[in-house]
């Protein structure tokens, strides 16, 4: 094997320590999130902000009942 083998080895294996280096650091700092996990992140955001209206719908409708039989007991009078 010539100098100019070995040397273009040995930069070949440095190259390719600093992108493994660089991917690694870069996964760690940003996490290793795909497209799927963002998609089923905001699936679930809006299913809880579907849920919290419905509630509040839920809450309306109980209190307009509420008033509602407060008048006819008032004019029941």
């Amino acid at each position: 094997m010539s100098a100019d083998s070995r040397q273009m080895i040995g930069s070949l294996l440095v190259a390719l320590t600093i992108v493994a280096v660089a991917v690694v650091a870069v996964t760690a700092q940003l996490g290793p999130t795909s497209a799927a996990e963002l998609e089923a992140r905001e699936e679930r955001l809006k299913e809880r902000e579907e849920l919290r209206e419905e509630r509040l719908e839920q809450r309306e409708e109980l209190r307009e009942e509420r008033e509602k039989r407060r008048g006819d007991r008032e004019r029941g009078r």
